[in-house]
């Protein structure tokens, strides 16, 4: 288990500078609230798929980017505009474009600045979907992808070609929490003409600052924790204002994978609870790791707070703390797993995540059941794997519920 280093502290050693300058908590709870004349002190929702104009100029004016204002809610809404200004100025960015979906904010990156004949170079360990995404749909359209194991710098530098424009990864990695040196691969990144996209869903930036430690664009299912309670659907897009307030905002707003409203004004309120639900999460995860740790049946445990795990050197200057998400391994493969999850009687069986409610499930035939079985042996995915997504519960009653199926093992 390790110490919680303070996110500003973070800020301070990656040279970040915040603007405005306030607090991360305040800033959560804060920005991007601009109050109409009502007066209401809570956020509003503006459920309108359209917006008035004074007059005919005022109208050709915003259309041509010439006077900022509202158009359409396809690409510009009041509330999902204070979900945008929020993430941004917690994350460090410019710019935040939000997006319907996780998915939606990767689509939007990769057809809002590769072209045909461009290379992505990804990590191996992603999320099924994307590997999907990658190899499937964006193969179509001449986009090609590389894989790389995740924390092997020397195998990212010497795996990137005349053609590759971005590099892209999650750390840490879904679902066995591989976490890659993000300063190092940065450099690598800009000393080839490279954009460093990082997928930071399982730490938000309550955890981690992939913009501080040189990234250029973040990524975010907001499903997951930035909601918080899994109630809505949304994704976002976090950079500087050439790359993503034009480039990725311009195919937001022709292609349209838009954020509703009601979505924005539910992430803006998950948004005020964020430091402190991650706190706790990572809390129960850190104790939840070191229980399995002690269990006979269970062969290995992937938690960046434990000092066994490979990338732990990098707690407390680049990842706050461990995060909430635990996989382990149990001896006896799929049917041993499966006897796991199905004995669970207060655990939800999902394969969602960043809820106050604990999930587990088998990666191996859900979130990444759609890969090869030779994809799933080079992304590590065994079939004795599981994922737990450590909730908010009594870290007692989650340890009892898993110890009916181990014990049945």
């Amino acid at each position: 288990m390790t110490s919680i280093t303070p996110i500003d502290a973070m800020d301070e050693e990656a040279g970040g500078d915040l603007d405005p300058p306030l607090g991360f908590a305040t800033r959560a709870i804060r920005v991007g609230h601009r109050r109409t004349g009502e007066g209401e002190h809570g956020e509003p929702i503006f459920t309108t798929s359209s917006f008035v104009f004074a007059n005919a100029a005022e109208a050709a004016a915003r259309f041509a980017g010439d006077l900022e204002g509202n158009i359409y809610s396809r690409f510009t809404n009041p509330t999902v505009r204070a979900f945008e200004e929020r993430l941004a100025a917690l994350e460090g960015g410019a710019s935040c474009v939000a997006t319907a979906s996780g998915m939606a904010a990767i689509l939007a990156v990769c057809l809002g600045l590769l072209k045909t004949g461009e290379r992505i170079l990804s990590s191996r360990a992603i999320f099924g979907s994307t590997t999907m995404l990658f190899n499937k749909y964006l193969a179509r359209l001449g986009i090609e992808t590389a894989y790389v194991p995740l924390s092997d710098l020397d195998a990212w530098e010497s795996a990137i070609d005349a053609r590759t424009r971005l590099l892209f990864c999650e750390t840490p990695s879904n679902p066995l929490t591989e976490m890659v040196d993000l300063r190092r691969l940065a450099e690598i990144a800009h000393r080839n003409q490279c954009l460093l996209v990082v997928d930071n869903c399982f730490c938000t930036p309550a955890l981690q600052r992939p913009l501080d430690l040189g990234a250029d664009i973040v990524i975010h299912s907001a499903t997951k924790y930035l909601d918080g309670q899994g109630r809505c659907l949304g994704g976002a897009v976090v950079g500087d204002r050439k790359t993503v307030g034009e480039e990725v905002f311009g195919f937001l707003r022709t292609a349209g994978p838009t954020m509703s409203p009601f979505n924005a004004w539910v992430f803006l309120k998950g948004l005020e609870t964020l430091e402190l639900r991650m706190l706790a999460h990572a809390r129960a995860a850190a104790g939840l790791a070191d229980w399995l740790l002690a269990q006979p049946m269970v062969a290995r445990v992937h938690y960046p707070g434990l000092s066994a795990h490979p990338q732990y050197h990098l707690i407390g200057t680049q990842q706050r703390t461990g995060g909430g998400i635990v996989a382990f391994e149990v001896r006896g493969g799929q049917a041993a797993a499966w006897r796991v999850i199905d004995a669970t009687r207060l655990i939800s069986i999902t394969a969602n995540l960043g809820d106050t409610k604990t999930t587990i499930t088998h990666p191996a035939t859900t979130t990444h059941g759609r890969l090869t079985p030779e994809e799933r042996t080079t992304a590590g995915i065994g079939d004795g794997l599981l994922r737990v997504a450590v909730g908010l519960e009594d870290p007692v009653d989650i340890q009892a519920d898993l110890a009916r199926g181990l014990a049945g093992l």
